[in-house]
C-alpha cells in the first residue's frame, strides 16, 4: 500500500524508539496491576472482611467486562482515526486520562459501588490505551524484530507487576496515596511516548469504512487468528487462576506473618525471571523466526510452576514456583506479540484486529473470578485452583499447534 500508515514496516526500530514504548507499557501495567495485587484486595477487605473475595471478584469481574468491550473498540475507532496527531497517539493519551480519572475516584471511594465505577473507568481507559500502543508493534516493527520488542512489552507487564507491589506497600502508604501515584506514573508514561515517538497519519482517503460486523473476525476465515485467540486466552486465564488471589492464598493457606511483604518478594523472584527469559527467548525467535516451540517450552515451564503448589502449596514452594511462573510466562510474551502479529488478517484493521485479541487479556478477568469461587469450594481450596492453572496452561499448548502459518 503506498500510504505509510498502512504499509508493512521493513526499518528496524531504534533502541529509543523500542526504550519509550517500553516505559510507555510500564507505566500502563503498574496501574493496572498494583491496584488488583494490593489495592483493590485491602479496600475489598476495609468494605466488607467477611466478604472479601466476592467483592474482590465483583468489582474485577465489572471492570474487566468494560476492558472486553473497550479494547477492541478504541482500535475500531484508532484504525479510522485520521488526526494529523497520527492514528495511535491521541488514543493513548486519552485513554491515559480517563484511566487516571478512574484512578483518582478508586483513592477516595468508601462504597463497593464507587470502587467498581472507579474501576470501571480505569479498565476502559487503560484498555484503550492498550489498544493503541500494541498497535505500535506492527505498524513500526519488521517482522524479524518483533520477538525481542514483544520480549520487553512483555518485561514491561511484569515489571509493572513488580514495581506497582513496591510502589504502594514501601514508597507511598494508605490506599488513596497508592492509587494517585499510579494515576501519575501512567500519565507521565503516555505523554512522554506521544511527544518522543513518530505516529503516521492516515489519509482520509484511505480509511476503510466503519462496520461493526467487522469487530467479528470469522475462525472460520481465518482458522490460525482464532487458535492464537484461544491459546493467549488460555495461557491469560492459567496465569489469572495462579496469581489473583495471591495475596489471599499467602495470607490464608501459607498463614505468611506479612503476607504483603510475601507477596513482594514473590513478585520480584517472578519479575527478575520473567525479564531474563523474555530476552533470551526473544532473541533466539527472531534468530530462527520461529515461534511455536518457544510457546509450548514456556507452557510447559508454566505447568510444572503450578503443579509444584498443587502438590506443596508451601511458602518454600512459593519461593521457587514464583521464579518457575516468571520463566514460562516471559518467554511466553516475548514470543506471542510476534506470533499474534503474524496471524493479523489485514493492515488496515491492525488495532481493532489486535483489540481482539486482547480480549484474551480481558476475559480471563470476567471469567477467572468466577469461576475461581466455584473452584476453590469444589476442588479443596488452593490445591484445585493452582490445577485448574496448569489444566489452563495446557490447552493453550494444545491450541497452538494448530496455528499453521507460523513457524
Amino acid at each position: 500500500m503506498s500510504t505509510e500508515a498502512l504499509a508493512e514496516p521493513v526499518t528496524p526500530v531504534r533502541r529509543s524508539w523500542a526504550a519509550w514504548l517500553f516505559l510507555a507499557n510500564l507505566g500502563l501495567w503498574l496501574a493496572v496491576y498494583a491496584p488488583i495485587q494490593v489495592l483493590l484486595p485491602r479496600q475489598a477487605e476495609l468494605l466488607d472482611a467477611g466478604a472479601k473475595e466476592a467483592v474482590f471478584g465483583l468489582v474485577t469481574g465489572v471492570g474487566a467486562v468494560v476492558a472486553l468491550l473497550a479494547n477492541p473498540l478504541v482500535g475500531l475507532a484508532s484504525d479510522r482515526t485520521t488526526s494529523r496527531f497520527g492514528r495511535r497517539h491521541p488514543w493513548t493519551l486519552a485513554g491515559a486520562l480517563v484511566g487516571a480519572a478512574g484512578l483518582v475516584v478508586l483513592a477516595s471511594a468508601e462504597s463497593v459501588a464507587a470502587v467498581a465505577l472507579g474501576w470501571c473507568l480505569v479498565q476502559a481507559g487503560l484498555n484503550g490505551m492498550l489498544a493503541s500502543l500494541t498497535s505500535a508493534v506492527p505498524d513500526r516493527v519488521p517482522v524479524r524484530q518483533r520477538a525481542r520488542v514483544g520480549g520487553l512489552v512483555g518485561v514491561s507487564q511484569m515489571l509493572g507487576t513488580v514495581l506497582g507491589a513496591v510502589v504502594v506497600t514501601v514508597l507511598v502508604t494508605g490506599l488513596g496515596a497508592g492509587y494517585l501515584a499510579c494515576a501519575a506514573v501512567v500519565l507521565v508514561g503516555a505523554l512522554v511516548f506521544v511527544l518522543v515517538t513518530p505516529d503516521a497519519r492516515l489519509p482520509v482517503a484511505h480509511r476503510p469504512p466503519l462496520r461493526w460486523r467487522e469487530l467479528w473476525v470469522s475462525p472460520r476465515a481465518h482458522p490460525d487468528f482464532a487458535w492464537a485467540w484461544g491459546t493467549h486466552f488460555m495461557i491469560n486465564l492459567g496465569n489469572a487462576f495462579g496469581t489473583l488471589y495471591l495475596l489471599y492464598f499467602l495470607d490464608d493457606v501459607v498463614r505468611h506473618p506479612s503476607p504483603e511483604d510475601g507477596l513482594l518478594v514473590l513478585m520480584l523472584l517472578y519479575g527478575v525471571a520473567l525479564a531474563a527469559s523474555a530476552w533470551w527467548f526473544g532473541a533466539h525467535s527472531d534468530r530462527t523466526g520461529r515461534r511455536r516451540p518457544y510457546v509450548l517450552a514456556s507452557a510447559g515451564v508454566m505447568v510444572v510452576a503450578a503443579l509444584l503448589l498443587v502438590a506443596w502449596p508451601t511458602w518454600v514452594a512459593a519461593l521457587v514456583a514464583a521464579p518457575l511462573l516468571g520463566l514460562g510466562f516471559g518467554g511466553y510474551w516475548a514470543v506471542a506479540l510476534a506470533l499474534l502479529t503474524q496471524v493479523l488478517p489485514a493492515a488496515s484493521d491492525r488495532a481493532k484486529d489486535l483489540g481482539v485479541l486482547n480480549i484474551a487479556n480481558s476475559l480471563p478477568q470476567v471469567v477467572a473470578p468466577l469461576l475461581a469461587t466455584a473452584l476453590l469450594g469444589a476442588l479443596g481450596g488452593y490445591r484445585g485452583l493452582f490445577a485448574a492453572s496448569a489444566a489452563a496452561t495446557l490447552c493453550a499448548a494444545a491450541f497452538v499447534t494448530r496455528v499453521r502459518s507460523v513457524a
